[in-house]
């Protein structure tokens, strides 16, 4: 088969041995892909994968199971799937867990299922999971066009949350038509005092950070009383100065978590509960996926780019079938 490989921080289309699952797991025929700021990570060689999986880049995908490991009923061959993984998306075939198997929602394409399940997961597992985000809270997401905060402003949204979001002002109308009540500028404006102002200087319950660093302040002085901050990611530095007397007061607390190196015992009971809490909200139209564009495997250079560059919203779906495949659009 072929995958993208990994040579010199370069990513290289590549003849590669096929692989094949073992127990527990099944083998599905890759249709699409899509792109996360951890592929770019591990491109350049500072986010490498769990022992055991993959090694070409990948966090999810969707396609047909066409082999079954020892131990999986022999049903699952031909369904129509995606799935979360812990790397391996970047091929024309993977193996998967079958405890990390999702259904394709109902109405949707391969390539618009392939963008879902990394966003939902990590977003599920932060906000209701860990964050406890419920009806009449307040949400701040950072990030709100990027494919984990499209997801999150849907589901902030859903759960009858009041949305706040920081990004890039050409994307404001697209986050707002997602559901944000407030959209805020992080190039000019402090989200900081935005957020209390829209909430009468209460703050914000949850904050979904993907920066880490460089707004712990800010996201401190954000944050109401008993608020959590769930870190995902650190774009910015990688250290600074907590104040122990502002986390106290208020007694909040800050959570850094990630999914890709979880155990698999832990991912599945995560995309259980993805599919029954979840799934039903996408199958009726309540959360959309959000592609930015879809792109053949081949240019997953290009897709990096683009990632890179932050110029997208939402996710950029990579296919192995039809290059430039239909996908609706917010």
């Amino acid at each position: 088969m072929h995958a993208i490989t990994i040579q010199n921080n370069a990513l290289v289309w590549s003849d590669v041995p096929d692989p094949v699952p073992g127990p527990g797991e099944v083998l599905v025929d890759v249709a699409a892909t899509a792109v996360n700021r951890a592929d770019i990570g591990q491109r350049l060689g500072f986010y490498p994968p769990p022992p055991g999986e993959p090694e070409y880049p990948g966090l999810e995908c969707a396609g047909v199971v066409t082999a079954v490991g020892p131990g999986v009923l022999e049903h699952h061959l031909g369904e129509r799937v995606c799935a979360l993984l812990g790397g391996g998306g970047y091929a024309e075939k993977v193996v998967v867990p079958v405890g990390q198997l999702l259904p394709v929602p109902a109405g949707l394409s391969l390539p618009e299922a392939a963008s879902l399940p990394e966003a939902a997961c990590t977003v599920w597992s932060n906000l209701v999971d860990l964050g406890g985000l419920r009806d009449g809270g307040t949400l701040l997401v950072h990030g709100g066009g990027s494919g984990i905060g499209t997801f999150a402003v849907q589901l902030g949204r859903a759960l009858g949350a009041t949305v706040i979001a920081t990004a890039r002002a050409a994307k404001h109308d697209r986050v707002r038509a997602l559901g944000a009540d407030v959209v805020v500028d992080y190039t000019t404006d402090d989200f900081a005092v935005a957020t209390l102002a829209h909430t009468g200087g209460r703050g914000a319950d949850v904050v979904l950070d993907i920066v880490g660093a460089d707004y712990l302040a800010r996201n401190l002085a954000a944050l109401a009383p008993r608020g959590r901050i769930m870190t995902i990611g650190f774009q910015g530095s990688l250290s600074a100065t907590l104040d122990f007397t502002t986390l106290f007061a208020k007694q909040a607390s800050i959570t850094a978590t990630g999914l890709r190196h979880r155990p698999r015992r832990d991912k599945a009971r995560i995309v259980r509960h993805v599919t029954d809490q979840i799934w039903p909200l996408v199958a009726a139209g309540t959360i959309r996926p959000v592609i930015d564009r879809v792109l053949p495997l081949r240019a997953a250079a290009e897709a990096h780019h683009l990632m890179e560059s932050s110029s997208h919203t939402g996710k950029i779906v990579l296919t192995n079938d039809e290059p430039r495949a239909a996908c609706r659009r917010p």
